[in-house]
């Protein structure tokens, strides 16, 4: 019998619960947790796979490929500049210090050696802190990562981009071992200033390698890379020590330096650099960087890391620069120098450098200035300094801008007349001229307001040419290049190298077209060269890659364009040589302290001394200097050439001497040395004397004659006829009836007088007082009776004289001159008809003389003879008066 079993049953009403863990307020959030962390492990996986994917698509090859600064080489191998659109230059790992790798790893990445690309337990230790922190207070990149954000430019702030940084580190970790890594991120990385890499930081910062900083340099490298423009020692020096101290504490926490060590170095005086010095750009650099543009194309030129050797020498392009700002600087002290100067903009600028506002910043407008030197031999261009400051204005002055050359243009007016037939020793007339002779295509000026050299400025009668060269005389100069030529003046000058144009007018014999530096200074070669010049001047030697693979040769031949003759250039050379010994340039021996050594030049000053020069040379080097406003404007009254420009050259030839000795230069064979007299230009003679009055009221013979050069057909084959013995005139004598004279265009006994009451001259001023020597009162005339036909008798001999006594092709047909002809010569005062073409009021009584002040013939019809370019020569006796 089965016992009986007994069931609980709930009472009535019970309502039965199902377990915890069945209930819907559990596993509802249980799946629906489920379901999320399902959907979370698929979308994870698949952005892993899709990053791990993406991170598989970059080239590694390219941590290798960063852009590259070209060095700039001067002519023996110093680093002077480069060009880069990244400041960076590679180095090795074995050419990185020790201590800077140390110092990086202790600041940057501590487990550096440990990890395989990134540290797991730093990603949560700085996500931790910056949750607590509120915001990011620490990152956890490794060395890796950092290599990878910033070789693949990966700089969104996302979950993805920090995984896609995780995958690609740990690809780099797999390809390249920690040295190559640490290389590849040194050589990388922004360290503040527009330096990119070690290297250029070293150099940028502390003028040295990245292998030969010391331990403090290193740690305060290292210190600044977390924010490099922020802790660079250019904008902070306070906190530049600070993260310094930071670097070299976590050195010796870590056991990479010593106690003492990280004592010494935390101690240690840091010598910062210049930051314009680091930057490198400079008018020099600029035009390399454009001619290897030109060259090989702006993208390997950028980023490619040529070696680019050039022309420079960086020791005389450093004179150069410090004697320009130095000199000019000096120039601006000057009490009648009221324009802006170079400090007063560059306070200005600095100002709105830092506050932002360079957008406003005008143009500067202090006093500028230029240099050019070159290789006599080959065109090199040895100095190029255009202005005074390439941050403040980076217009080229010695390249790009024409400007009058002043009387630096003479000698080669000099040149195409000894071409032509004259020489050294030829008689030339320093005397006013009409300036409708000297201005024609002009409009304002009078000529002796074109270059004058002198504040007494002087004209001085009859003198040989190259006493008129040595001492710029312009009269002298105007009909010098006119007996030669206008086309045979601007021809040559084309053929020197002066390609700008040049206006075809005599004032251009005196430099009032405009011409570039470069020009100047190459067409000046001629004179040591012997005739010939370069074929151009030219800055780059080759390119070559960083292996010595040569990229671009810019070795041409050597081409020499004969420009003049050989005794022509020594000619003109000789007489620049005793400009700068005795003449306008003199300053450079006595004031300025060049050198003894065989060099010549010559001074340029513009009209209303806008512009002052300088150009001169060795047998080496040819230097010119320019000083003046990119707004023409006058610098001050008396700013001439040997003032402004002469200071620079002298120190930029002192300079060359040491690098380049110069060496005589030698005289043509073609030449020969002749005894002239200085008074008729013609061959001495044993009376070749003048009797000089001395302070003591005694009289003394002083010997005119001194030894010249010249060409067998350039040298004079007659006698002195100023001291010489008369001789027997060939030319036929007309009596004053029966001289051959022009038909007047107009009856002038039916023409009104007009009373002139100035004179001729286009000028409302004199103020060089160009006339003062000629203007002193009439004398009264001793013979009232004294017709008009004898005064232009007087007025022909003189002018047959003068023309005796200057023209070499002429002096032939005078060599028989009777002695009473000579004797009336010698009693004329030639002043007279110089003095009468200034008119003065007409007397009625003498209508004659308004027919001598008032030109009647068109200037075409006019005796070339009698035109105001052939003034008379004054006999040797008068020319005080």
């Amino acid at each position: 019998m089965r016992p009986s079993t007994t069931y609980l049953r709930p009472p009535p009403g019970f309502r039965f619960r199902p377990p915890w863990y069945l209930r819907p307020w559990f596993y509802v959030p249980i799946g629906a947790i489920a379901v999320l962390a399902i959907f979370v492990t698929v979308y994870v996986s698949s952005l892993v796979a899709d990053v791990k994917a993406q991170a598989r698509t970059f080239d590694l090859n390219k941590l290798e490929q960063m852009e590259s600064a070209s060095v700039i080489l001067d002519r023996n191998g110093k680093i002077f500049g480069q060009i880069y659109v990244e400041n960076r230059e590679t180095v090795p790992y074995e050419q990185l210090s020790p201590d800077l790798i140390n110092a990086v790893v202790a600041v940057e990445d501590a487990k550096f050696y440990q990890h395989h690309g990134y540290d797991l337990l730093g990603i949560i230790r700085a996500a931790l802190k910056n949750v607590t922190a509120g915001h990011v207070r620490q990152g956890a990149s490794t060395i890796t990562q950092q290599l990878a954000r910033n070789s693949f430019s990966l700089k969104e702030r996302t979950f993805r981009r920090k995984l896609l940084e995780i995958f690609l580190a740990q690809r780099i970790e797999e390809q390249f071992g920690k040295q190559k890594i640490m290389e590849l991120y040194l050589n990388r990385i922004y360290f503040g200033g527009g330096l990119y890499g070690a290297e250029a930081a070293a150099r940028g910062y502390f003028g040295k390698s990245a292998h030969d900083m010391s331990l403090a340099e290193c740690a305060t490298l290292a210190g600044l890379i977390k924010s490099p423009n922020r802790l660079s020692p250019w904008s902070d020096r306070a906190n530049s020590r600070e993260v310094r101290d930071y670097a070299l504490d976590r050195m010796r926490d870590l056991g990479f330096i010593s106690r003492e060590r990280c004592a010494a170095a935390r101690a240690e005086q840091i010598v910062i650099g210049s930051r314009q010095n680091a930057q490198g750009q400079t008018y020099a650099v600029d035009y390399i960087r454009q001619q290897v543009i030109a060259a090989v194309g702006w993208d390997r030129a950028m980023n490619e890391g040529f070696r680019i050797h050039t022309t420079i020498d960086v020791d005389l392009q450093k004179v150069a620069e410090d004697s320009l700002r130095a000199h000019l600087e000096g120039v601006e002290q000057h009490p009648d120098y009221n324009h802006q100067t170079y400090s007063a903009y560059a306070a200005s600028f600095r100002k709105a450098k830092a506050n932002g506002t360079m957008s406003d910043q005008p143009a500067p407008e202090y006093l500028q200035g230029a240099v050019i030197g070159l290789d006599n031999a080959t065109g090199d261009i040895l100095v190029l300094v255009g202005g005074r400051d390439f941050e403040h204005n980076q217009y080229n002055r010695a390249l790009q801008a024409r400007r009058p050359a002043g009387t630096a243009m003479l000698p080669f007016v000099y040149a195409a007349a000894f071409e032509k037939g004259m020489y050294a020793g030829s008689l030339v007339e320093d005397s006013p001229l009409d300036n409708r002779a000297v201005m024609i295509g002009g409009t304002t000026g009078i000529l002796g307001e074109w270059g004058p050299e002198s504040t007494e400025n002087r004209y001085e009668g009859a003198m040989t040419a190259r006493q008129a060269l040595a001492k710029s005389k312009n009269g002298a100069t105007i009909r010098v290049g006119m007996n030669a030529g206008v086309d045979t003046v601007l021809q040559l000058c084309s053929a020197a190298g002066i390609h700008s144009p040049l206006r075809p007018y005599p004032a251009t014999f005196l430099g009032s077209s405009e011409v570039t530096l470069a020009e100047l200074g190459l067409a000046y070669t001629i004179f040591p060269n012997g005739g010939w010049r370069p074929n151009t001047p030219h800055i780059l030697e080759r390119i070559e890659e960083k292996d010595g693979t040569l990229v671009w040769d810019g070795k041409q031949e050597s081409i020499r364009k004969l420009v003049i003759k050989p005794e022509t250039a020594y000619e003109v050379h000789s007489c620049l040589a005793d400009a700068l010994q005795s003449g306008t340039g003199k300053a450079a021996f006595t004031q300025f302290g060049l050198k003894k050594m065989p060099a010549a030049g010559k001074t340029g000053t513009a009209y209303d001394f806008t512009d002052a020069l300088f150009a001169g040379y060795d047998s080496n080097f040819t230097c010119a200097v320019w000083a003046g406003f990119d707004k023409p404007q006058r610098v001050y009254r008396g700013a001439f050439g040997r003032e402004l420009a002469l200071p620079i050259w002298v120190d930029v030839m002192n300079a060359a001497g040491k690098s380049y000795p110069p060496r005589e230069i030698k005289e043509p064979a073609g030449l020969k040395q002749i005894e002239i007299c200085s008074r008729s230009g013609l061959l001495a003679t044993d009376n070749c004397y003048d009797t000089v009055k001395m302070a003591n009221g005694d009289t003394v013979q002083r010997r005119t004659t001194y030894t010249e050069i010249a060409t067998p057909s350039q040298a004079p084959t007659e006698s002195c006829n100023v001291h010489g013995e008369p001789r027997a005139r060939l030319a036929r004598e007309f009596s004053s009836s029966d001289l051959p004279r022009a038909a007047l265009a107009v009856n002038l006994s039916e023409v009104a007088p007009i009373e002139i009451r100035s004179p001729t001259l286009v000028a409302d001023k004199d103020p060089y007082n160009s006339l003062k020597p000629k203007l002193k009162p009439e004398p009264a005339p001793q013979e009232p009776t004294q017709t008009a036909d004898n005064q232009k008798t007087e007025e022909v001999t003189v002018a047959s004289q003068v023309k005796t006594a200057s023209n070499a092709e002429e002096r032939n047909g005078s060599s028989t001159q009777t002695a009473q002809s000579t004797s009336e010569i010698r009693k004329a005062i030639p002043v007279e008809p110089i003095r009468k073409a200034i008119p003065v009021a007409p007397q009625e009584k003498r209508p004659v003389e308004i027919r001598r002040a008032t030109p009647v013939q068109p200037r075409d019809q006019e005796d070339e003879e009698q035109t105001p370019l052939r003034s008379a020569v004054p006999p040797p006796g008068n020319v005080d008066e």
